[in-house]
């Protein structure tokens, strides 16, 4: 097939995609004190299944209202990896009623893990405005398996390591069409990335999988930023492999960046991706990258 052809070709699948009928989906996102964070509702015909959970008790306590206003019922929560600005929110839109709280073993694992530690680390800092408690995952779900609602096909699928400890994405479609995935933070879109879980590995490793998984869906929705094609993942690839690059040259082999160097790893970022939000992010990661790097060097050299 010719270049011309093939750009054809790939027009043609994106205006299907876009008019093909899709799940009702509502997003509420946090302002950046709340790590600009995606929530979603996927709203059926009687019920609305939820989407990670948000970060602070304002914002959750907004979603709670965004999804009191569809005036429908709350039939699950689906988390889809072990960060607190996906899993704060689970017990403010659980309280008072009993649904199933979704996750993958791996996922509901971390959380259980991380979650004390996180409001013991935060709490001094946010303070009221963190969550006082923490509802943990209650239904386990293994990798593809599905989760009834309202006769759409809906299922979670283990990833592993790669943004955090362990993360997943949630596929939702309707009967005989393509899917759209919930990628969580997979792929960040339009903001600089956590890299501080030291993951990079692992995650350039899943974005290479995910992206043939995903290549037939027709909307991602990523955890930070506006829902996109599957070219979000790549992007999403060329940033990694950008700033491991960049740490490795700063580093030199050493497990942790110097201030001076932190500095320099912050400016070249910000001009890779100018203008975007969570700059802060390019400095926190930088020393769990280059450990990561250097241990993967001295296992090389073993």
């Amino acid at each position: 097939m010719s270049s011309r052809a093939t750009k054809a070709a790939l027009s043609l699948r994106n205006e299907e995609r876009q008019i093909m009928p899709q799940p009702r989906v509502h997003t509420y996102r946090a302002a950046e004190a709340g790590l600009l964070v995606n929530s979603y509702l996927i709203e059926g015909d009687e019920g609305v299944l939820v989407v990670d959970t948000n970060l602070l008790v304002s914002d959750i306590e907004a979603l709670r209202a965004r999804l009191g206003a569809l005036k429908k019922r709350l039939v699950g929560v689906v988390v889809t990896h072990a960060h607190p600005d996906h899993f704060n929110g689970v017990f403010g839109l659980v309280k008072e009623r009993e649904v199933p709280v979704y996750a993958t073993p791996s996922v509901a694992r971390v959380i259980q893990e991380i979650a004390e530690a996180k409001r013991a680390q935060w709490s001094p800092i946010y303070g009221e405005a963190w969550p006082t408690e923490t509802y943990y995952p209650n239904t386990l779900v293994a990798d593809g398996q599905p989760i009834p609602f309202e006769g759409m096909t809906v299922s979670i699928h283990e990833v592993g390591p790669a943004e955090s400890h362990a993360d997943s994405y949630l596929l939702v479609g309707l009967p005989g069409r393509h899917p759209v995935a919930f990628i969580g933070d997979l792929a960040f879109h339009g903001t600089h990335p956590y890299t501080a879980d030291g993951h990079s590995g692992p995650w350039l490793a899943a974005l290479d999988v995910l992206t043939d998984r995903l290549a037939e869906a027709s909307v991602l929705y990523p955890g930070h930023g506006d829902a996109a094609g599957p070219q979000v993942l790549a992007d999403q690839r060329r940033y990694l492999l950008y700033y491991r690059e960049m740490v490795r040259r700063l580093a030199k082999g050493e497990p942790a960046l110097s201030e001076a160097a932190k500095q320099d790893l912050d400016r070249s970022l910000q001009a890779y991706l100018p203008d975007a939000p969570l700059t802060w992010m390019i400095g926190l990661g930088a020393d769990a990258v280059a450990a990561e790097l250097a241990s993967d060097a001295t296992l090389a050299v073993r």
